[in-house]
């Protein structure tokens, strides 16, 4: 493949856009790879198509050698199917919906299960069919409330989602690790700096499932790693390791009075200048917060973790999924709650949770319900009692494994894979079964397996790219060699220079413009990214040309005959 700048449809922009917020967004922008239509929706330019081909194209190579078969689903699918597995209402808002002029409601489908789910049980229905695992390259959509860092968090996204069918729990387990190596294989390729974590299902559902997330600061999710033992997980799958029931000595709780105490810090301040040798983790924070069912019903949840950490949305949406979760602003019909001084003594009407370090036995200093006040001594078993216990507290770098207890470090990642086991999540609800050789039906088991792909080239941009532009890796580079000629005599001879590199299979950008400084070439040759650049210039009338590797920025000239095999 040749391409050539002079006809090449691409304008690049020397200043960053002004609505473009992480440095991939503002390159791929500039680079002319994509263009905004709408927030978090994209069209992509023809060097960014080309990108996405040679990163489907990676996948494609894994997942035929995987076995896995390639299918191709609407986007638009019948609201019904997503009834019958409830995810219509686990998705909430964040499904896309529209009516045909009949009235028949339909959706723009999140993700495939269910629509996998009955295509497999249209048309197999005997044990020796299985097992089978298919898969699909194709648009998603999901109505994002806040689109943000361009391919980061989309609207309208290309996803890579396989799916396998297997008759027997050794059968899944099988399936779950082919794909999963094969997703390593692929990021392997891609050149990425990734970590498998242990995560939450989610809408999914299924019996566990695995991240794959990509190191970058820009990276909306955070995850927890173990020097010691090798533990790794999303912070919202991190299990907190549960202290012994203590015997307290305290004596009877006392309330005090501790007036313009608004912040955990000051609180600890007035107590300890009473005379009480506490510390901010051994306050209790009690935060109140709204919960609103898939039926539509809210009721307030009040959760309570030690004072020197903060309630993490994140995690709390995670572990009370597919309800979800806001601030609880109508205090005026909840009277015995006093923001800002609420105990767990005598909440009755309302739910309260704590975290798992809120042992029984254990002490606290924690709100009165009265404004201007606290209670210290306040003892989990004796003055009240939890409804139960929730993942909520905000994961703190140091805490201790749960594995082996060693300090936990925590880093930002960007989601590029996830993979569950389904087991019988959805063959349950379309009933999907398969009879077996004594003619009893054998419920399917599934997994699920998917790659964000427009994400995926946001990743790779974040890693690699430098303060001068992109820089892709050759392996789905749009192209691999960048030839500028520089005069006349050199922009004639590019042709064949391009032609000879295009017959040993090697993907050509040629830069003939006529008019064109050599700066603005250089600079676009650098924004744009390609992995090597060949530089038709004074010294190719002695027959040699000069190559730069975009990566490293190492220059050197090379003759013409020995070109081919440097690049190869």
């Amino acid at each position: 493949m040749v391409i050539r700048m002079s006809t090449l449809f691409l304008r690049t922009l020397r200043e960053n856009p002004a609505d473009a917020e992480v440095p991939s967004h503002r390159l791929l922008l500039r680079a002319g790879y994509i263009r905004r239509v709408a927030p978090g929706s994209y069209t992509w330019l023809p060097l960014g198509r080309l990108l996405l081909d040679q990163v489907s194209r990676v996948i494609r190579e894994e997942m035929a050698a995987t076995g896995a078969q390639e299918v191709s689903f609407p986007a638009m699918l019948p609201r019904d199917v997503y009834d019958t597995s409830g995810r219509r209402a686990e998705y909430g808002e964040d499904m896309l919906k529209l009516r045909d002029r009949r009235g028949t409601e339909y959706v723009l489908g999140p993700t495939h299960e269910e629509m996998f789910t009955l295509l497999v049980k249209d048309l197999y229905a005997s044990y020796r069919d299985y097992p089978v695992t298919l898969y699909q390259i194709g648009t998603k959509f999901r109505d994002e409330k806040r689109p943000r860092g361009g391919l980061l968090r989309g609207r309208e996204f290309l996803m890579k989602d396989a799916y396998s069918f297997d008759i027997s729990s050794e059968g899944l387990e099988a399936s779950y690790a082919t794909q999963r190596a094969a997703y390593q294989r692929v990021f392997d390729r891609f050149g990425l700096d990734y970590t498998v974590v242990d995560a939450m299902s989610g809408p999914m559902g299924g019996s566990g499932s695995e991240e794959f997330l990509a190191r970058s600061a820009v990276g909306e999710d955070s995850f927890v790693g173990c020097a010691s033992c090798g533990y790794a997980a999303n912070v919202e799958a991190v299990v907190t390791p549960v202290p012994a029931d203590v015997a307290s000595d305290a004596g009877a709780s006392r309330v005090i009075d501790t007036p313009d105490t608004p912040t955990i810090e000051s609180l600890v301040a007035v107590v300890r200048g009473l005379g009480f040798d506490v510390t901010a983790a051994q306050t209790l924070k009690n935060v109140v917060l709204a919960v609103r069912a898939t039926d539509g019903t809210t009721e307030p949840l009040i959760i309570g973790v030690p004072g020197d950490r903060e309630v993490d949305m994140k995690r709390v949406e995670a572990a009370l999924f597919p309800a979800t979760v806001t601030m609880f602003e109508d205090f005026a019909a909840y009277p015995q709650l006093v923001p800002g001084y609420i105990g767990p003594q005598g909440l009755a009407g309302v739910r309260y949770l704590v975290d798992p370090r809120v042992v029984p036995g254990s002490a606290w200093v924690t709100g009165a319900n009265v404004a201007g006040r606290h209670a210290v001594d306040v003892v989990c078993g004796r003055d009240f009692t939890p409804d139960g216990t929730i993942e909520a507290a905000a994961v703190l770098a140091g805490d201790p494994c749960p594995t082996c207890g060693e300090g936990l470090v925590i880093e930002r990642g960007i989601e590029i894979g996830h993979i569950f086991a389904l087991r019988t999540r959805f063959s349950d609800d379309f009933e999907l079964d398969a009879l077996g050789p004594d003619s009893e039906r054998i419920r399917i088991l599934m997994g699920s397996y998917g790659i964000g792909v427009s994400r995926v080239v946001a990743a790779i941009a974040e890693q690699t790219h430098d303060d001068q532009g992109l820089c892709w890796p050759a392996e789905i580079a749009p192209v691999q060699v960048h030839i500028v000629a520089l005069g006349k005599e050199q922009t004639a001879a590019s042709d064949a220079l391009a032609a000879s590199l295009e017959s040993v299979g090697l993907r050509v950008l040629v830069d003939d413009r006529q008019g064109v400084s050599a700066g603005v070439k250089f600079t676009d040759a650098e924004l744009l990214g390609a992995p090597t650049c060949v530089v038709l210039g004074r010294r190719y009338a002695e027959g040699y040309v000069e190559l730069r590797d975009r990566r490293t920025g190492a220059r050197e000239d090379v003759s013409l005959e020995s070109l081919t095999v440097r690049l190869l």
